[in-house]
């Protein structure tokens, strides 16, 4: 407990109240859109008009995979010798659905909307509509995978059934959310028109088991900062968090049943690059990420780049329990690397937001862009940590706090 709340530092909240509005919006996002309007501009637009935002490296991604090697893998046809054991035992967990009534709305949010204005509620708007994106993005990939493994491994199918369960009851919350501010996402409009990144079976098992204990970290770190002081508990969303990060654990330790039962992907040299690699990936996007939106996290009393990398370095310390490899994030070079490539992203994004011709635009990030990779390849040759083991006793799922 001690090592979230060293994370807090005083910072002046934000908001007074404001008159309710009636109207409610369809917020769309596009792969060539433009950023979305402050709130207050919103809110003078016709009801049936689009608003979009830009899509950057840096935008929730929704992913696709070879649903074809996918089905091999888990063939128990083909694997005679795929041990079942470790995901009869996360199925049985995810069939107990421990949330089942967990995400249930009451007018404390409502009000509490209606309570912020000015940038703070901007800010909250683009949390909900980020965070939305990035389940639903989840929600898609796993009813696929369920759909796809049905025949070949009807365990592992059912479990990534119930935890596209899981997603789309996160995203339809999120979605409620933003209609306290009279919006909402059209997640219809998202399955068609988003583009979807591939990536082969082993990648969306490094970046998936990533994201769900990211995901966990970066949830209960907020649920006890804010259970400590609730002076900045300025939306009831953040209550929820103690629950919703156990739905993240959960999946994020089937991520690791699924690597356990191939060893391929944790055991030889490739593994360690690719595991290193995306630990990078991950930890970086987010770093960046919040570092474009410090006033979120100055809201609810945190300051984002203590708060990140409190969340990255016990992401690291969990993923070393099964990666190969990690970084070694508690290095302060690694630190000082990030906070580097911040810079230099807003660099990038002050040449991009200029009024300079395109051309001109793209010359002067040329050596900005250069030096961005050089950072990022410069964190990526720091001396690893030896880690992970395939080798464990008996696979129980754990409630981690």
């Amino acid at each position: 407990m001690a090592a979230e709340m060293a994370l807090v530092k005083p910072i002046i909240k934000f908001g007074v109240p404001k008159a309710p509005t009636s109207r409610t919006f369809t917020v769309r996002m596009s792969a060539t859109a433009t950023p979305p309007p402050p709130a207050s501009a919103v809110a003078g637009k016709k009801k049936n008009q689009k608003q979009e935002i830009k899509e950057s490296l840096l935008t929730p991604r929704f992913y696709t995979t070879d649903f074809d090697e996918m089905e091999k893998l888990f063939s128990t046809e083909i694997n005679k010798n795929l041990n079942l054991a470790d995901f009869e035992a996360c199925l049985q967990e995810f069939k107990t659905d421990f949330n089942q009534t967990h995400f249930v709305r009451n007018k404390e949010f409502k009000e509490a909307a209606d309570k912020l204005e000015g940038p703070l509620r901007g800010i909250f708007v683009e949390f909900l509509e980020r965070s939305c994106t990035a389940e639903f993005s989840g929600f898609l990939l796993y009813k696929e995978l369920g759909r796809r493994l049905k025949k070949t491994n009807p365990v592992v199918a059912e479990i990534f059934s119930l935890m596209s369960r899981d997603e789309a009851r996160h995203a339809g919350f999120l979605n409620k959310g933003l209609s306290d501010f009279n919006l909402a996402l059209d997640l219809g409009f998202l399955t068609k028109a988003r583009k979807y990144t591939f990536f082969k079976p082993k990648f969306i098992f490094y970046a998936t088991y990533l994201s769900e204990k990211i995901g966990y970290w970066r949830y209960i770190t907020i649920y006890r900062h804010l259970k400590q002081n609730p002076e900045f508990q300025c939306y009831p969303i953040f209550k929820y968090f103690e629950n919703w990060c156990q739905d993240e654990n959960r999946h994020g330790d089937f991520f690791t049943a699924l690597l356990k039962a191939q060893p391929q992907f944790l055991n030889d040299w490739k593994a360690k690059l690719w595991a290193r690699f995306f630990c990078l990936s991950v930890y970086v996007t987010m770093y960046l990420n919040d570092c474009q939106r410090t006033a979120f996290y100055e809201g609810i009393g945190l300051d984002t780049k203590e708060f990140d990398m409190h969340v990255i370095i016990e992401t690291n310390r969990t993923t070393a329990r099964i990666f190969p490899a990690v970084l070694d994030v508690e290095n302060p070079e690694f630190k000082r690397k990030l906070d580097r490539m911040v810079v230099i992203n807003q660099q990038l994004q002050a040449v991009g937001e200029s009024d300079d011709l395109p051309f001109v635009k793209n010359l002067k990030k040329i050596p900005l862009v250069a030096a961005l990779l050089s950072e990022i390849l410069a964190a990526y040759l720091m001396k690893p940590v030896e880690s992970g083991s395939v080798d464990f006793a008996e696979f129980e799922p754990q409630m981690v706090y």
